[in-house]
C-alpha cells in the first residue's frame, strides 16, 4: 500500500534516503496519517502541514541525541511514526494508547511533555545551558508555531537565549494559524517579513559571497565589514526584530521543499549562537478537506475520508454560551467578550460576528487577558473572558491580584472543565474548583446543566465582583430536574428528597448522581440529591438543615478532591461540630491520562455506576 513507509521504523532508516524518496515517503505519511486520524480522531491538520519539515529534522540531526522539542506537540504525529510509533496509532488518543502529545515516558525521542503552547524554547534553552555546564555536543531544536510564538512566555524565553547567545536552534513553523485565525502585531510582523522574502534571499546569496577562510586576518575582518554594509541595505526592517535580539534569522524557507530544509539544517546545524529558521508551512497539506478548512480539521473526531467531517447537527455547550452571550449584549451595550485565541472552542466566533467592535480576541496571551479584562471593567464596561479551565490556569496570578483584590466586575466563562477526553493530562479541567476555592472576593458557579447555565450568565450582571462559572465540555443538555425560576447567588437547590444518605454534588456531577440514584431505586436505597451549584458562596442555611437530618453525606465533584468541593464541605462539618459521616468523590491526588470521556470517569470512580457502588457501600 505505501511504497517506503513500510520500510521506515526508526529514523536511521530515512537517513540514506534521496531527497526524491523522502517526497514519496511524505506522501506515504500523509495517506497514513489520514486514515488513521479518520478512524481514531485527533490532531490533522497541524500534523499534515510538518511532513518535509519533520523528515527534514530527523534526516539533518541524530533523535534522541540531538533533542527536538515540540512546541504544543499536536504537530508530533510524523515525528512518532518516524521514531517507531506507527504501529500502535490504532490507539492514538485512547485509553492507555498512544498518547496526542510528546510523552517521555513513551519514547526517549520525546525530550518534553508538553500541551499548552509556548514553552518548547523555555525547555530547549534549559536543556542547552545544561548541555554548556557539562561540556557536552549535542543540538537543540525548538519547534514552535506562529501562533506559539506570540505568547509572553515565547517571548521571554527568546529574549533570554539572544542574551545567553547559547547554540540553539529555533524552527518558527509559519501557517498563518494556529486553531483559529492568528492575530495580533507578531501576526503582522511575520506577514511583512514573507512579503519581503525577495530581499532575504538577495541577502543569504550576500552572505555566501563573502563566506571566507581566515587566510588573513586583515582580509577577513575587510570583507565582513564589505559584507555587513551590503546586507544592512538588503535587509528590510521588518527582519531586524530577531537580529536585534542577538539570533540569527534565515526566512523564508519553503517547509515542503525537502532539499531547501535539509540545506538551511544542515547550515544552521553549523552556526555559532542562536538561530532562528522561518519556515512556512501549509496546515492541512494534502488532504482537500483539510488545505480549504484548515481550523474544521485542527481537532476532529472520527470521520469519513471521501465526505471529509461533517457538521455536528446537535448545539454544544460552548455554543449555547456564545449565543446567549450575545442575546445578553442586545441588552447591555457595556458587555464585552474575549478570548485568548480560541474563538471556535469557546463559542466566542458567533459573537464577533455579531459584536465585532465588543469581541477581544487577544491571542496566546491568557495574562493578558485576565488583566486587560480588568481594566476594562475598571472604566465601567463588563467582560466576559471565556477560557479554557486548564488555560485559566496561567493567569492565576492576574486572576488573584488584578481582579480579585479590588473586586473588579470580571466574569470568567470557564469551558472544558472536568475530564476532557482523548487530549489527556494537560487539557482535563480538573483543578479550577480548587485553585478558585482559595481566592477570596469571587463568586463561583458551576450548573446542573445548560439551562442552568443561561441562568447563571444572566445573574452574573447582579453580582458585584468578581464570577466564575464552570462547566463542562460536550452537548448542550436539560435535565429537567428541581427549579429553574428561583435562582440566588449561594443557594443550593433540593432537586430530589430522599432519606439517610444526602449526596451533595456540583456542576456536571448532578446529572450522574442524579443517574446512580436511578441504579439505586431498586436496592430501596433512596439518597436525597442536592444541586450544590455554588463554590463559593455556600448555602450554610441548607447545610446545617443536611447535616441535622441525614447520618451521611456524600460530596462529588469533577475536579481534584485536594482542596476542591467536598474539602469545603468537610470544613464546614468540622467547624459547626456536626457529628455526620462524610465521603468525598472526586479525582484523587494523580494526573488522569487520555481516552474516552466515559471509560476515564469509570476509571477515577466518578461514573454512575462507580457513584452507586459507593452509596450502596455507605
Amino acid at each position: 500500500m505505501y511504497k517506503y513507509l513500510d520500510k521506515v521504523n526508526c529514523p536511521k532508516d530515512i537517513k540514506s534516503m534521496t531527497n526524491e524518496e523522502l517526497d514519496i515517503l511524505a506522501k506515504d505519511i500523509r495517506k497514513f496519517l489520514v486514515k488513521s486520524v479518520s478512524k481514531t480522531g485527533g490532531h490533522l491538520a497541524s500534523n499534515l502541514g510538518v511532513v518535509e519539515l519533520t523528515l527534514a529534522l530527523h534526516k539533518v540531526f541524530e533523535s534522541p541525541t540531538d533533542k527536538i522539542i515540540w512546541d504544543v506537540g499536536h504537530q508530533s504525529y510524523v515525528h512518532k511514526i518516524l521514531t517507531g510509533r506507527k504501529d500502535s496509532f490504532d490507539t492514538l488518543r485512547q485509553f492507555e494508547g498512544l498518547s496526542g502529545f510528546p510523552k517521555e515516558v513513551e519514547s526517549p525521542h520525546d525530550i518534553f511533555d508538553t500541551g499548552h503552547s509556548s514553552t518548547s524554547i523555555s525547555v530547549g534553552l534549559g536543556i542547552a545551558c545544561a548541555r554548556d555546564i557539562k561540556k557536552e555536543d549535542f543540538n537543540v531544536i525548538s519547534v514552535i508555531g506562529d501562533g506559539s510564538i506570540t505568547g509572553g512566555m515565547a517571548l521571554e524565553a527568546l529574549n533570554n537565549l539572544g542574551y545567553l547567545n547559547t547554540n540553539m536552534i529555533v524552527i518558527l513553523n509559519d501557517n498563518e494559524m494556529s486553531i483559529d485565525k492568528n492575530v495580533g502585531a507578531m501576526s503582522r510582523y511575520l506577514s511583512s517579513i514573507i512579503r519581503n522574502s525577495t530581499m532575504n534571499k538577495v541577502k543569504d546569496e550576500v552572505e555566501k559571497i563573502f563566506t571566507v577562510t581566515s587566510a588573513g586576518n586583515l582580509i577577513y575582518k575587510t570583507a565582513s565589514k564589505v559584507k555587513d554594509s551590503i546586507v544592512s541595505q538588503f535587509t528590510p526592517q521588518q527582519c531586524e526584530l530577531f537580529e536585534a535580539m542577538g539570533i540569527k534569522y534565515y526566512g523564508p524557507i519553503d517547509g515542503h521543499n525537502i532539499k531547501e530544509l535539509t540545506e538551511i539544517l544542515n547550515k544552521a546545524k553549523n552556526k555559532q549562537g542562536p538561530v532562528l529558521l522561518h519556515v512556512i508551512t501549509k496546515k492541512g497539506k494534502g488532504y482537500k478537506y483539510a488545505e480549504e478548512q484548515p481550523d474544521k480539521y485542527h481537532g476532529v473526531s472520527k470521520f469519513d475520508i471521501k465526505e471529509g467531517v461533517k457538521p455536528s447537527s446537535t448545539k454544544s455547550i460552548s455554543q449555547a454560551v456564545g449565543e446567549k452571550l450575545i442575546n445578553m449584549a442586545k441588552k447591555d451595550n457595556k458587555i464585552v467578550a474575549i478570548t485568548a485565541a480560541m474563538p471556535s472552542g469557546t463559542g466566542l466566533d458567533l459573537f464577533e460576528k455579531e459584536f465585532p467592535n465588543r469581541y477581544y480576541d487577544v491571542g496566546i496571551a491568557e495574562q493578558h487577558a485576565v488583566t486587560f479584562a480588568s481594566g476594562l471593567a475598571k472604566e465601567g464596561m463588563k467582560p466576559y473572558f471565556a477560557v479554557y479551565s486548564t488555560f485559566l490556569q496561567r493567569g492565576f496570578d492576574q486572576l488573584v491580584h488584578d481582579v480579585c483584590i479590588t473586586k473588579k466586575n470580571v466574569t470568567f466563562l470557564i469551558d472544558r472543565a472536568g475530564l476532557v477526553g482523548n487530549d489527556g493530562e494537560t487539557h482535563h479541567g480538573m483543578f479550577d474548583l480548587s485553585y478558585l476555592n482559595i481566592v477570596p472576593n469571587i463568586t463561583v458557579m458551576a450548573p446542573k446543566d445548560s439551562k442552568e447555565l443561561e441562568l447563571m450568565m444572566d445573574l452574573s450582571l447582579e453580582v458585584n465582583g468578581p464570577v466564575a462559572i464552570r462547566y463542562p465540555r460536550g452537548n448542550a443538555y436539560y435535565l429537567n430536574k428541581g427549579e429553574y425560576n428561583n435562582l440566588k447567588v449561594g443557594k443550593y437547590e433540593v432537586i430530589d428528597e430522599g432519606e439517610d444518605i444526602a449526596v451533595l454534588a456540583i456542576g456536571n456531577m448532578v446529572k450522574h448522581a442524579l443517574e446512580a440514584k436511578e441504579l439505586l431505586i431498586n436496592e430501596n436505597i433512596n439518597p436525597t440529591i442536592i444541586n450544590a451549584r455554588f463554590l463559593k458562596p455556600m448555602d450554610e442555611e441548607l447545610l446545617h438543615k443536611v447535616c441535622k437530618e441525614h447520618k451521611k453525606i456524600i460530596t462529588i465533584e469533577d475536579n481534584t478532591l485536594s482542596g476542591g468541593f467536598g474539602s469545603r464541605i468537610n470544613n464546614f462539618i468540622i467547624n459547626n461540630n456536626y457529628d455526620v459521616k462524610v465521603e468525598n468523590i472526586g479525582i484523587n491526588d494523580t494526573f488522569v491520562d487520555q481516552g474516552n470521556s466515559d471509560k476515564l470517569y469509570e476509571a477515577v470512580g466518578l461514573s454512575p455506576k462507580c457513584i452507586a457502588s459507593r452509596i450502596k457501600k455507605l
